[in-house]
């Protein structure tokens, strides 16, 4: 059997703070604007230059280099070869300067869509969370990366059938 790779027109990048247990952690969020697909999800206990250029360094390696643009709320979008400016987290134009990433602001289209998915999500953990505490000290939160990715591909498999 064969898997037909489908081609990516552009990435939309976002972060947002999620409570898990009594922590918060950072979930970092990548989807494909046409298809509404999760394409690669993480999480951290920071948010700075050093994770903001580790989340789109493991997505340059799958797709290739892009340029990035920001709206200033945390949210990149990677897409083809265009130009660069921002108007906010100061981690993002750093890690893009580190990746050698042309930058640039994009649409409110692009920030609603990567906004409904972010909370989508953080209410599905949030509620997973709920029902299924950890009460583990110090815990590595593995079981909410696992969570994560499970319920992207089963949100992917939705979106695929709609």
């Amino acid at each position: 059997m064969s898997i037909k790779r489908k081609r990516i027109s552009e990435f939309i990048i976002g972060d947002t703070l999620i409570k898990v247990g009594l922590e918060y952690i950072w979930l970092w969020v990548t989807i494909e604007p046409e298809n509404r697909e999760i394409l690669a999800l993480s999480i951290s206990k920071e948010r700075n230059m050093f994770v903001a250029e580790r989340f789109p360094d493991g997505l340059i390696k799958i797709h290739g280099k892009h340029g990035v643009s920001t709206d200033g709320d945390g949210l990149i979008k990677i897409h083809g070869k265009h130009g660069v400016s921002t108007d906010g987290g100061t981690w993002y134009p750093q890690a893009c300067r580190f990746l050698k990433l042309k930058h640039h602001i994009h649409s409110s289209l692009e920030k609603s869509l990567i906004e409904r998915t972010m909370q989508y999500l953080k209410d599905r953990t949030e509620s997973f969370d709920d029902y299924f505490p950890c009460r583990i000290k110090n815990c590595r939160l593995k079981h909410v990366s696992n969570w994560l990715n499970m319920f992207s591909d089963y949100h992917n498999k939705e979106v695929n059938n709609a």
